[in-house]
């Protein structure tokens, strides 16, 4: 039976509460709710006041975790600065998960690249997670969704390196000289973005909003003005589902005249590897059904 990926044009606060009501699912305990912060110098990211309506209504609180490269997102230090800079703080008291270690360690299943895979030790402070992810395009996934937001995003510095690294290495000064070929960074992000769904054991919601659509991602200091209008909102119980109903959109988006150039980020990056591998690993289906409200 096919996946249901609720959608609606309509880019709001108001809408994605929505869509989350037409899921059925319900967020037990305590909810964490993984948004991007942005990068300083980042003009596309979503800001918080966009999501504060959504946050409230889960009772949630706002994760995230630092980077593996050189920015203001780098060191905790750093990236609270920068939070507060964006403003995330007069809204939220947001958890950087990976702040405190040991970093936790959860296991890959049907995994052919990593070991296991290395996230905030702060995750398991949390019952069910809330993934909000704003749709785009990305220099080295091709495109970010809700399967970015649970690998890259939710791991910690060291398991960002290992992700890029295919892994190879857990440490900042090494993984940079130990890039992974695309494939196998891609299967990765697959890999690492599985064990978070099955270590919440169903209890997870994603929203991808598709606005903003610049092929750069939000973590770009220096990132493209958005070169396609607009496409909606999308709310799933399936990471795979809602990533793979969103690049459909793209292509469905023959009118628009900025659909070439995001295309070719896509395609030149592979990026819909990162949802094949996915969906063949287990934890989620490219077999949708669109209900459009």
């Amino acid at each position: 039976m096919p996946v249901k990926v609720w959608f609606s044009k309509e880019i709001s606060p108001e809408t994605i509460l929505r869509l989350m009501d037409e899921t059925g699912k319900t967020l037990p305990g305590r909810v964490a709710v993984k948004v991007h912060s942005g990068e300083k110098g980042n003009q596309n990211f979503l800001r918080p006041e966009f999501w504060a309506p959504v946050v409230e209504a889960v009772h949630g609180r706002v994760v995230e975790c630092n980077t593996a490269y050189k920015g203001a997102r780098n060191e905790s230090g750093l990236h609270r600065e920068l939070i507060a800079y964006h403003g995330w703080d007069r809204y939220f008291d947001v958890d950087l998960m990976d702040e405190e270690g040991p970093d936790l360690e959860l296991p890959v299943e049907n995994g052919k690249i990593l070991g296991g895979n290395l996230v905030g030790s702060h995750l398991k402070n949390y019952d069910s997670m809330l993934v909000l992810a704003h749709f785009k395009g990305h220099p080295m996934g091709g495109y970010g969704g809700a399967l970015k937001q649970l690998s890259i995003g939710c791991a910690s510095t060291a398991g960002k390196c290992r992700i890029h690294s295919a892994g190879v290495t857990d440490k900042q000064t090494e993984v940079w000289k130990n890039v992974a070929p695309q494939e196998k960074f891609l299967e990765a992000m697959a890999e690492a973005a599985g064990s978070v769904v099955r270590y919440f054991g169903g209890n997870m919601l994603f929203v991808n909003v598709m606005k903003n659509l610049s092929v750069d991602c939000d973590c770009c200091a220096v990132a493209e003005d958005p070169c396609m209008r607009d496409v909606g909102v999308l709310v799933s119980t399936d990471p795979v589902a809602v990533d793979r109903a969103c690049l459909d959109l793209i292509y469905k988006a023959t009118d628009d005249p900025g659909q070439k150039h995001f295309l070719e980020r896509v395609e030149s990056r592979r990026g819909a590897h990162t949802i094949e591998a996915a969906a063949e690993i287990g934890y989620g289906s490219v077999d949708y059904e669109l209900i459009e409200l």
